[in-house]
């Protein structure tokens, strides 16, 4: 039905369709992380929290979740708001905003982005 046809959709859009029906236990921790996104997609959201996407994650892996993120706002128009400690990974972003202390301490826009 149109649950199946979109959950398919999310799937491809990971670029998991090929483990629609693989168990969590049979993924990897990428593979699951692709999965806690397509999750999130489902519903079809305006915009994405992506708390701490890659924190689990090795560095080859995690640049691939960041790459995905990225297809998701070009493609499909989502704005992507992605927490993190890790301020290498604020490099990705287009504007960075950095708290200390629940204050904003520096708002910018990032025009060295490094994500490919």
């Amino acid at each position: 039905g149109a649950a199946g046809k979109q959950a398919k959709k999310v799937l491809k859009l990971v670029g998991l369709e090929d483990k629609m029906h693989h168990l969590p236990s049979q993924l990897s921790g990428g593979q699951q992380q692709r999965v806690a996104i397509a999750r999130c997609l489902v519903g079809d959201p305006e915009i994405i929290l992506a708390d701490e996407p890659t924190g689990a994650l090795d560095s080859v892996t995690g640049k691939d979740v960041l790459n995905m993120l990225e297809r998701i706002w070009k493609e499909e128009g989502k704005t992507v708001i992605m927490v993190t400690h890790d301020l290498h990974l604020a490099e990705y972003a287009h504007n960075i905003i950095e708290l200390k202390d629940g204050k904003i301490i520096r708002m910018e826009q990032n025009h060295k982005k490094v994500l490919r």
